[in-house]
């Protein structure tokens, strides 16, 4: 018999299909039928003995509460609880399953209704979701994609060994730190809109330069990103317009911000970009050595000086 990557026999493959044909028929009324007709066939075919009822146990007593099936390792010993609900009420057998694993210190579960299986290992931290590794829906996936993933999780050679629950940890760990970094992007989305980050800025004026020919001044872009920019949280909240004070020259000068004050003479400038630029060129123009010492400070920001 051939067998497929995990080491399993693969009729698995002709067992889902025809599962899923009969699910999509309604063919599985009831818990009973969906333990005899999808469980137990779909276990059959990863390898496990279903009539050795010492490792694959029906009725699995957990105190008062019972586990529609045990599966042991070694004999007698349980290491995955499988809870069977009907169809369409997978998600409402969570609680007592997780209670049952934590009072038999079981580390890997599975709840299903004969489509869904979900897979979760009780021992991990947060709610009911975030311990799930995996949810498959048989009828949805491609048939080779749904064996694939019962074989890295219930292969029951793969259960005797722990590769199965190696595995299971591993995706829970990739799951995890995606759900971290997915958590933490609108945290860092907000710091950087806050900080007005260099890039971000400049990033939007290159943006509008290449939608309409005109490039936007910097105070522009972090006046519209600050005000008009909402995350999941909602519109950030204004940032307000930078303070200048005007130069002291004992009289007005007339002119409008942005402006700078160099050697005692005011200047107009129309951005904060062509304050900078102009700051510049004067001062080329007063010391020929300027450029190259400039050019020679450290870094500021990710591109310039």
């Amino acid at each position: 018999m051939s067998k497929d990557r995990y080491g399993g026999a693969t009729s698995l493959e002709p067992a889902l299909s025809d599962i899923t044909s009969a699910l999509k028929s309604g063919a599985f009324g009831n818990e009973a039928a969906i333990v005899n007709g999808v469980v137990l066939r779909v276990l059959g075919a990863l390898g496990w003995p279903v009539f050795e009822t010492r490792v694959v146990q029906p009725e699995f007593a957990v105190g008062r509460r019972r586990v529609d099936l045990a599966l042991c390792e070694p004999i007698g010993k349980p290491a995955v609880f499988v809870e069977v609900k009907r169809p369409g009420q997978a998600e409402n057998g969570e609680k007592q399953l997780f209670e049952c694993a934590f009072h038999s210190a079981i580390r890997m579960v599975v709840l299903t209704d004969g489509q869904e299986w979900r897979f979760y290992l009780p021992g991990e931290r947060g709610d009911y979701q975030e311990r799930r590794v995996y949810l498959l829906d048989i009828v949805e996936r491609e048939v080779a994609e749904a064996a694939e993933r019962l074989m890295r999780y219930l292969a029951y050679d793969r259960v005797r060994s722990g590769e199965a629950l190696d595995a299971a940890r591993n995706d829970y760990r990739k799951t995890a730190t995606r759900r971290e970094m997915v958590r933490n992007l609108p945290i860092a989305w907000r710091e950087l809109v806050d900080e007005q980050d260099e890039l971000l800025i400049e990033l939007a004026a290159d943006k509008v330069e290449n939608l309409c020919g005109y490039r936007p001044g910097p105070d522009d872009v972090a006046a519209f990103v600050s005000n008009k920019v909402t995350i999941a949280g909602g519109p950030l909240p204004p940032t307000a317009p930078p303070s200048v004070t005007p130069p002291p020259t004992g009289r007005s000068t007339g002119l409008q911000p942005p402006y700078f004050k160099l050697r005692g003479t005011v200047y107009q400038g129309t951005s904060a970009r062509d304050v900078l630029t102009k700051v510049i060129e004067r001062l080329c123009a007063e010391d020929a050595s300027f450029p190259e010492r400039m050019a020679a400070r450290p870094k500021h920001g990710r591109k310039r000086r």
